[in-house]
């Protein structure tokens, strides 16, 4: 088995998903932290600055882009 093969990468590699990594949940990349936390902090009305500072193994740059490439995917989805 390849383990090459098993990683997945989305949001330009900024997010990867292995099944050895939290049952393949989508973290951000680097870290064992979902990405699906930091919009959960955004939806529950806490800060970007709250997020990092409670996780600062994610930068500022990761986070902006990948909630950036969320929006370029539904932009996309909504243009089909």
């Amino acid at each position: 088995m390849n383990a090459a093969a098993d990683i997945h990468e989305a949001a330009h590699g900024l997010v990867v998903s292995h099944p050895g990594i939290l049952g393949g949940k989508p973290v951000f990349r680097g870290t064992r932290l979902p990405v699906v936390t930091l919009f959960e902090y955004l939806a529950d009305g806490l800060t970007l600055d709250y997020f990092l500072e409670t996780f600062p193994s994610v930068q500022r740059q990761q986070a902006t882009e990948v909630l950036r490439y969320g929006l370029e995917r539904i932009e996309h989805e909504l243009a089909a």
